[in-house]
């Protein structure tokens, strides 16, 4: 994910295409050391390619994930009774706490 972020912030600098040199450059400024490997394979995937393009994709594919819950219905609404304010005004109050006796 650092590999990724390093990529990004070059490009949004204006470096269209980074390098492996950049981007380790731009980790070892902020004191991270760049693993080759994964530079390497990031610079594979994303030759030629439209960086927005890919933000593009990647916000599609994104929303087409279901993200959870689905079963379960809406709560009910509150009742909406009139009068009676001043009694449902009342907060309760909290009971004291016990205090520890020494036995």
């Amino acid at each position: 994910m650092k590999v990724v972020c390093a990529y990004l912030l070059a490009v949004l600098g204006g470096n269209e295409s980074p390098s492996a040199a950049d981007i380790k450059t731009i980790l070892g400024s902020v004191g991270v050391e760049a693993d080759a490997a994964n530079v390497d394979k990031l610079l594979g995937e994303l030759a030629g390619k439209d960086l927005a393009e890919l933000i593009k994709e990647g916000t599609e594919k994104l929303a087409s994930v279901p993200s959870g819950g689905g079963g379960g219905g809406a709560a009910p609404a509150a009742g909406g009774g009139g009068g009676g304010g001043a009694a449902a005004a009342k907060a309760p109050e909290p009971e004291p706490e016990e205090e520890e006796e020494d036995m």
